[in-house]
């Protein structure tokens, strides 16, 4: 069976890790597998897995369980395993140069200093594969990005990260629905838009589900 897309959620293992604004990527990762009613567990390397069809799409959802600044060992080693190009591959990451709830999909560029990008492109050779950066706003000074990022999101904050993890899964699921240019197209105007309404006032209770709708961390 071939496999159309392989899904890396990018964070740290542990439950001391689990509500951290730095394991956006594994929350997103593990929503995505629980919509389609798939299960995570130990795949053939460091990671967890599932293997879920949607829209006559294969996908391969993985979780490493390496820490955050080894995640492309298990990049390596899925790509390798499944067959695949990197081009098909589309890591989920927390973006701290974008505010809380907007997600954003892009082919290539830098690591932007996000760990765990710069692992994959360093045991990948290659930046060209997809990130599914999720904004995890810039509510630090300096010297605190590390301190950041591994601090759990603020309870106000609640509602906008389980929108923007629905967003996330929704843009996964568009991606299956639609090529990749379109669906491209269609996530970072709806998540603009979202933002752009969410900065109206007249548009609703701020960060409530019910609202329409860089580079990395370290």
């Amino acid at each position: 069976m071939s496999i159309d897309w392989l899904v890396l959620g990018l964070g740290n293992p542990g439950t001391e890790y689990a509500a951290t604004r730095h394991n956006i990527g594994y929350r997103v990762a593990e929503a995505f597998v629980a919509r389609r009613g798939g299960t995570l567990a130990p795949g053939n390397g460091p990671w967890l897995e599932a293997r879920l069809r949607y829209a006559r799409q294969e996908f391969v959802v993985a979780l490493p369980t390496t820490y955050m600044n080894r995640s492309g060992i298990a990049a390596r080693k899925l790509v390798g395993q499944l067959g695949i190009a990197p081009e098909r591959l589309i890591a989920i990451v927390d973006e701290y140069n974008f505010p809380l709830g907007r997600i954003h999909l892009k082919l290539g560029g830098s690591d932007g200093g996000h760990n765990g990008i710069a692992s994959i492109m360093e045991e990948l050779g290659t930046d060209c594969f997809w990130r599914l950066r999720c904004g995890i706003g810039r509510a630090f000074g300096p010297g605190e990005l590390s301190d950041y990022v591994l601090s759990p999101f603020a309870p106000d904050e609640q509602p906008l990260v389980e929108q923007m993890i629905a967003d996330a899964v929704e843009a996964l699921e568009r991606i299956a629905k639609t090529n990749i240019a379109r669906a491209v197209s269609e996530i970072n105007a709806a998540s603009k838009e979202r933002l752009r309404q969410r900065s109206q006032p007249d548009q609703g209770l701020r960060g409530t589900p019910d609202e329409s709708g860089s580079d990395g961390s370290g």
